[in-house]
């Protein structure tokens, strides 16, 4: 997910008081970790079993966690969860059957919405943070029945650009098939035209491995993204342009390798470094440009998704 602060505009005394924190998950285990950015300080918040937590976000204003839980992908079981920062009143948001496989979620802290992909249920989505008004926004199943068996329709990967209208989503395509799309569209579904036929949707980039997770450098307009797959494109992090022209798109451009199965990103912009996880259980940071590549956390479980925040120092 995106940097979150407490207010970017505060003077660097006010700075002080904030400290960064990671929060991500274990899918094999249940559990949801927190840590400081160098891997110190490994905390269990929660493990609920074999739910398989997928997407994490952190409302800061209100103290709380949510993360989505796939449960079985052949099932209408997913749901999402709401927890404290330190593990107290656990909540249900979305119960299970309202959605298929929710995957990585997303805080539009400005509208005060919450953004996921449904994989087998090959949708986009968003809700209150309540979970009230659940809508659709993005439905790719063509008719299919879901649970969807076709790849290429899955939904995985989400990020909100609210200044700019717009959300963006991967759909990875597949296993190891050179298939995976990257895609936008506006928040807001045109006047008279359903989530299956809005004609707003574009094309980003085609043809990748297995794009995964997405976070956004909205100052320099450019997508970051987790990718599976075979090397030497796939188990990588990538980043490319938001706004070239079709027809006009460089191919992206790698900036981190060698992972295990990639799966969760969350990018540090004020400090100028990102954070990744894998199946294999590993917590790495690197710089933006994928310098400086440290591997913080290794044999944790099966790591998935990962949020950076900047909280009260207090917490």
């Amino acid at each position: 997910m995106s940097t979150i602060t407490l207010n970017p505009n505060k003077t660097g005394a006010e700075k002080s008081t904030t400290s960064g924190r990671l929060f991500f998950l274990d899918v094999g285990g249940g559990r949801v970790f927190s840590a400081n950015p160098d891997g110190s300080d490994l905390k269990t918040i929660i493990s609920e079993g074999r739910r398989l937590p997928d997407g994490i976000v952190v409302d800061i204003s209100a103290g709380h966690i949510y993360w989505t839980n796939m449960g079985n992908p052949v099932v209408n079981d997913g749901s999402i969860e709401r927890v404290n920062f330190d593990g107290s009143q656990v909540t249900n948001i979305v119960p299970q059957g309202g959605i298929f496989t929710p995957k990585q979620l997303q805080l539009d802290e400005k509208n005060r919405k919450l953004y996921w992909c449904d994989r087998e249920g090959m949708r986009v989505m968003r809700a209150n943070m309540d979970g009230s008004h659940i809508e659709t926004l993005v439905d790719t199943s063509e008719g299919d029945a879901r649970p969807g068996k076709d790849q290429k329709k899955w939904c995985v990967g989400i990020a909100v650009d609210p200044e700019g209208g717009k959300f963006y989503w991967t759909q990875k395509g597949p296993d190891k098939a050179g298939k995976g799309r990257i895609f936008r569209a506006n928040l807001e579904l045109p006047n008279g035209q359903t989530p299956a036929n809005r004609s707003d949707i574009e094309l980003l980039y085609e043809n990748l491995p297995e794009p995964i997770d997405l976070d956004l450098d909205l100052a320099n307009r450019t997508l970051y993204w987790t990718d599976r797959g075979d090397p030497p494109r796939g188990n990588t992090v990538n980043r490319a342009p938001m706004d070239a022209k079709s027809g006009n798109r460089l191919q992206p451009e790698i900036v981190f390798t060698h992972l295990m199965e990639a799966i969760g990103l969350a990018l540090d912009l004020k400090g100028g470094r990102m954070f990744i996880t894998d199946l294999a259980g590993s917590l790495y940071s690197a710089n933006l440009d994928g310098s400086n590549r440290k591997t913080l956390l290794f044999a944790e479980g099966n790591l998935t998704g990962i949020a950076y925040v900047e909280l009260p120092a207090a917490h």
